[in-house]
């Protein structure tokens, strides 16, 4: 496990891809966006996916074009918030994609316009 400090609340191993590889993509403007998210929320932001290879990503069902495969997004749980809070959190601080789902919120830093759902 890469316990490397990347930012004041978040390690590279939480980024990693979950499909049994160590690989890990990550856009310094989706850290940046989930350092002010934890900040406003003082609370811990943890990550049920980030980085995705192709295999991976295709094997949990994701979109052909996850921005989770540029390191562009994380799927996120803050405890004592629901998605839909988080949802609004996230649109405050800019993130471009957020999806909003029952257990968790996606949240990404596409530079493709704007996009919103729920899942």
């Amino acid at each position: 496990m890469n316990k490397i400090q990347i930012a004041k609340n978040f390690q590279l191993w939480e980024f990693q891809c979950r499909g049994g590889t160590q690989l890990v993509k990550l856009d310094h403007r989706l850290l940046e966006k989930l350092q002010q998210l934890r900040d406003q929320v003082g609370r811990p932001v943890n990550l049920t996916s980030g980085y995705r290879t192709l295999a991976h990503n295709q094997k949990v069902g994701g979109s052909p074009n996850s921005q989770h495969m540029l390191g562009r997004a994380a799927d996120i749980q803050v405890p004592g918030y629901s998605p839909e809070a988080i949802g609004k959190i996230a649109e405050e601080l800019g993130f471009t994609g957020i999806g909003v789902y029952p257990t968790f919120t996606h949240v990404d830093v596409r530079t493709t316009g704007r996009s919103r759902w729920r899942g």
